[in-house]
C-alpha cells in the first residue's frame, strides 16, 4: 500500500495572495460591469500590487514559490498532458508541468490587463499615467481611421485612446475568464487523478507526500 504523509507546501505568502488575487479579480470584474469607476480602478490597483510581489516572489521566495521549481521545457509539459490521459500521471509536490505553464500564462495575462486598466484610465485624464501624451499617440497610430491626428482635437484624440485601450482591455479580461475556467478544470482533474484536494492544499499549505515523489 502507498505510504503518504502531509508536507508543507505552499508558503503564507503564496496562499495569502492567491485569494486576495481571486477576491480583487472578482471585485474588478463585477464593478467593471457596473458605474463603480472608483472601486474598479483600485481592484485594478491592488491586482497590479500583487503581480508586482508575486514576480518579485517567484525568483527570491521560498522552494515551490520560485519560477525554477514549476516552470518546465515544453517537452515535459506535453508529456505530462499525455499521461493525463492514462489516468497515470506523475505526482508533484509543487505545481505539475501543466499548471506551472497556466500560472505563467496567467501572470501574463494579469500584467496586460492591469496595463491596459492604466491606460484606459489614462485616456480618461485619470490615474497615474494621465499626463502621458504617448498614450493618445499610440492609440491614434493603432485606429484604422488614424489620418493626421494632429489636426483632431484634444477631447476627439482622448475619445479615441478611451476607446481603443477599453476595447483591448475587456477582451483581455474575457480571456482571463477563459484561463480561469482552464485552471478551475485543470485543478479538478489532478485532484480526482491524485486523490487530493488542491484547493483545501492552498488555504492549508499542506499537499500529500507519497513514497514514489521527488522533491520538485
Amino acid at each position: 500500500m502507498m505510504q503518504t504523509e502531509s508536507i508543507k507546501v505552499w508558503d503564507p505568502l503564496v496562499r495569502i495572495f492567491h485569494w486576495s488575487l481571486v477576491l480583487f479579480f472578482a471585485v474588478a470584474y463585477i464593478s467593471g460591469e457596473s458605474d463603480l469607476d472608483t472601486v474598479h480602478a483600485w481592484a485594478g490597483y491592488i491586482i497590479a500590487g500583487l503581480i508586482t510581489f508575486r514576480l518579485i516572489w517567484g525568483i527570491i521566495g521560498t522552494k515551490h514559490a520560485r519560477f525554477s521549481g514549476f516552470v518546465y521545457r515544453p517537452a515535459v509539459i506535453k508529456q505530462y498532458l499525455k499521461s493525463l490521459l492514462s489516468r497515470h500521471p506523475k505526482h508533484y509536490i509543487g505545481h505539475n508541468p501543466a499548471g506551472g505553464a497556466m500560472v505563467i500564462i496567467m501572470l501574463l495575462m494579469l500584467i496586460v490587463l492591469s496595463w491596459t486598466g492604466l491606460l484606459t484610465y489614462a485616456a480618461e485624464g485619470k490615474g497615474p499615467l494621465a499626463d502621458g501624451s504617448p498614450i493618445t499617440i499610440s492609440s491614434a497610430y493603432a485606429d484604422d481611421d488614424w489620418g493626421d491626428w494632429k489636426n483632431w482635437g484634444d477631447s476627439d484624440r482622448k475619445h479615441k485612446g478611451d476607446d481603443f485601450w477599453e476595447d483591448i482591455h475587456e477582451l483581455t479580461a474575457n480571456l482571463m475568464l477563459l484561463l480561469i475556467a482552464l485552471h478551475l478544470g485543470g485543478v479538478l482533474i489532478s485532484s480526482l487523478l491524485h486523490g487530493e484536494n488542491l484547493p483545501r492544499a492552498m488555504i492549508t499549505g499542506r499537499k500529500k507526500l507519497r513514497s514514489e515523489d521527488e522533491q520538485h
